[in-house]
């Protein structure tokens, strides 16, 4: 699992170290970075409550750059503050939320050919999924335990649902989306258990 994360670590690298000194030349500041990527997943969300699943796709994916952008410019200023790691959690909240919230709006057989209700209770797994993935993590940092341990990060929901909205699989999507979240939520929760047992 220790391979997969530094496989995670190096791809985000791998992105971001060629555009952090030219943001960091623009006098922008890693808070900003974070209310960028924000108001671009608020208009991802726009669109694809709308119905425009491409075009949300692709701001999407934008705003999922400066996701990654905004903790890279914080360590490359030496400007990462316990506010700014807070800031950034409850933004990557909102915005997910906002996300899910747009899937409900999606009526159109040709995108969503299944009843309101497997629709809904979709949505909602995926959405509890994906809050327990990521709450479990802080929790336990909160306990001092790291927990970056799991299959499907915030890194892979992204991923995921970015090419469901792309290829117009939002039901694929958000299925895998529920599987995986909850199978890293399980391994999550076996692994804050067997590391605070040895705390004990």
């Amino acid at each position: 699992m220790s391979n997969f994360q530094d496989l995670r670590r190096k791809a985000a690298r791998v992105i971001t170290d060629p555009i952090i000194p030219v943001m960091s030349k623009l006098k922008l500041t890693p808070n900003m970075m974070t209310l960028i990527g924000m108001v671009l997943n608020l208009v991802a969300a726009v669109l694809v409550g709308f119905g425009h699943l491409l075009a949300g796709g692709i701001v999407f994916l934008l705003a999922a750059l400066f996701d990654m952008l905004d903790g890279a410019l914080a360590r490359y200023m030496e400007k990462t503050t316990r506010f700014g790691a807070f800031f950034d959690s409850v933004v990557d909240r909102i915005t997910e939320g906002a996300l899910f919230l747009s899937f409900i709006f999606i009526t159109s057989p040709s995108i969503w050919p299944y009843s309101v209700t497997v629709q809904l209770a979709l949505i909602f797994l995926a959405m509890i999924g994906s809050f327990l993935t990521s709450y479990i993590r802080a929790r336990a940092e909160g306990l001092n335990i790291d927990c970056t341990v799991g299959l499907f990060t915030r890194v892979e929901r992204v991923i995921i649902i970015a090419l469901g909205l792309l290829l117009n699989q939002v039901f694929i999507a958000l299925a895998i989306v529920v599987v995986l979240s909850f199978v890293t939520v399980g391994q999550r929760f076996i692994h804050v258990w067997r590391q605070a047992g040895k705390q004990v």
